[in-house]
């Protein structure tokens, strides 16, 4: 059972809320989306797809702003200036390296009013109801690659993230302090970690990210004492591993990248943890491995028990252009040819919309979404786009498409399951490529490759049915470039994101009507919603600082 119990101190400044024994009981966060967001998507199904009500259709353009935040990075060890706010330290480095910025990319978990913030090496908890500080975590790094934290994981009374220079740290939610923290890859191997936390039954589903030439994994650790419970690598580690087929030789293979750094989805009845990876490496050159390089650039399912690989399937076969697959898939309980079926769907990074049976990985739809994709030769009859040997870095050059950050990246989509919508970004664009460095290593993983942009088509948000991979409508963005804000559906048929103009945005998710905007600011996570003291909070993030409507 959840609860929160509220200590309210008079001192010589206004009230402050203190957070205590926030608690998440893990059998809560498989239930539809009710009041709360208690982990990535929500829910565990990845369809950031709320039942709450109170903002509709009809009353959508009368959402007010609440309040709105800036993240203090101030560091401040205990309460030396009389606020009531301590800043708890960790961390492993000397501290020295003191990074104070940082763009909020993740989700924000609503527990019983109270909002957990991260930005990599931090940790905020905040009144859901005003956005005031009611702690903070700050996590003196050893250094690493800074680019984004992508939010928390609550186990009962645990709030528990990623570091960049990969820890797995867990904290009291009621007051910051430490309850352990367990190093989960090797930071000489550069090796950084983003993303956020999944906890299932006991333990926490952790991935991470790396630009050099080494093997990607999952990883789940025991909550309670941040031990290691299980391992799996994406890519073959031994001669027998499964496909290493798919490899010239293990060598290549065990250095073949196939990070894991977005959050995947789970689904209960079946124990499948269903995650997307990364990119093979060297990144741009295939020269050295040859062949469809598994499991990177696909659809994996994990079981979540054991970590024993149960399904895959690949949505980029021989990636040469740094399109992971690594975005938040969706779980679907839909209808296929008049039968039902349990499903999950992905729109890549590479510009193809997926859908296959989440139970076995039997492919039932490719179909192309970007507009301007041009990488593939053909659909294999198994699903998989066959990609064109002559859209690979050559030293003439090749005007390929998507460019290099995909047509969606890792903005988390939505679905509606009344409408059987999936809705996600569609950014096109074109780069020349040019072959510069055939060593098959290359420069931090990556080699082989420089490229000019040379164009962009506009952007679009669209609606896709996910029996078909057809857009039932399309939004386009005024002017060129992408858009990276993620994307939120509610019960009521609405649908909130940012239009890369400083707008975040609703729409009438049934036909696409814009009915709403705000100009706030470049959205840089996804929109949220939550309930507090009877109010439905509308909440997103522009770089460092929140942005929370309500209906006055």
């Amino acid at each position: 059972m959840r609860y929160l119990t509220l200590l309210i101190a008079q001192i010589i400044v206004p009230i402050t809320l203190v957070a205590q024994d926030v608690v998440v009981n893990p059998a809560d966060i498989a239930n539809a989306l009710d009041g709360d967001w208690d982990t990535y998507s929500g829910d565990y199904s990845g369809r950031r797809y709320s039942s709450l009500d109170q903002v509709h259709k009809e009353n959508v353009s009368d959402l007010t702003l609440a309040w709105t935040t800036e993240l203090n990075f101030n560091v401040r060890r205990g309460n030396i200036d009389g606020s009531g706010i301590v800043t708890q330290m960790g961390g492993e480095g000397r501290g020295d390296i003191d990074i104070r910025s940082g763009s909020i990319k993740g989700s924000i978990l609503e527990v019983n009013g109270v909002l957990y913030v991260t930005a990599p090496d931090h940790v905020w908890a905040m009144d859901a109801r005003d956005g005031s500080e009611i702690w903070h975590y700050h996590w003196e790094t050893r250094g690493g690659t800074h680019i984004a934290n992508r939010g928390v994981a609550i186990w009962n009374d645990s709030v528990i993230f990623e570091t960049p220079d990969n820890y797995l740290v867990s904290l009291n939610s009621r007051t910051g302090e430490e309850n352990w923290h367990s190093e989960i890859a090797p930071f000489e191997l550069q090796y950084f970690s983003t993303m956020a936390p999944i906890t299932i039954r006991d333990r926490v589903i952790v991935g991470t990210g790396n630009d050099l030439d080494q093997p990607g994994f999952l990883q789940a650790f025991d909550a309670e004492t941040g031990e290691l419970i299980w391992r799996f690598y994406t890519v073959p580690m031994r001669e027998d591993d499964p496909g290493i087929e798919t490899w010239p030789n293990l060598d290549a293979a065990s250095h073949g990248g196939g990070n894991a750094w977005v959050p995947g989805v789970y689904d209960p009845e079946t124990d499948l943890y269903i995650f997307g990876t990364g990119n093979p490496t060297p990144g741009y050159t295939g020269v050295a491995r040859r062949g469809d390089n598994l499991f990177t650039c696909s659809l994996v399912a994990v079981n979540a028990t054991t970590g024993e690989l149960e399904w895959y399937f690949q949505t980029s076969p021989h990636d040469t252009h740094d399109w992971d697959s690594a975005q938040t898939p969706i779980l679907i309980d839909g209808v296929i040819d008049g039968q039902p079926r349990k499903l999950v769907s992905t729109a890549a990074r590479n510009g193809f919309f997926f859908t296959v049976d989440r139970v076995t990985g039997e492919h039932i739809v490719t179909k192309k979404y970007s507009r301007t994709a041009n990488w593939e030769s053909h659909v294999r009859e198994t699903g998989e786009p066959e990609p064109n040997p002559d859209k690979e870095a050559l030293i003439p050059g090749t005007l390929v498409s998507p460019v290099e950050g995909g047509v969606a990246n890792w903005q988390p989509p939505a679905f509606n399951p009344e409408y059987g919508l999936f809705y996600t970004q569609e950014n096109n664009g074109f780069n020349m490529l040019y072959l510069s460095d055939p060593d098959p290593r290359g420069s931090m993983g990556l080699g082989g490759k420089i490229r000019a942009e040379v164009g962009s088509i506009a952007s679009a948000f669209q609606a896709i049915d996910y029996r078909t991979g057809e857009a039932v409508w399309r939004h386009e963005w005024p002017g060129g470039g992408g858009v990276n804000a993620g994307v939120l559906a509610t019960v009521t048929g609405l649908v909130f994101t940012g239009d890369g103009r400083n707008n975040l945005v609703a729409f009438d998710g049934s036909d696409g009507d814009l009915l709403w905007h705000s100009r706030i600011g470049n959205i840089s996570n996804a929109p949220q919603t939550y309930m507090v003291d009877g109010r439905q909070y509308l909440l997103v993030a522009v770089r460092e600082r929140l942005f929370a409507y309500v209906m006055y």
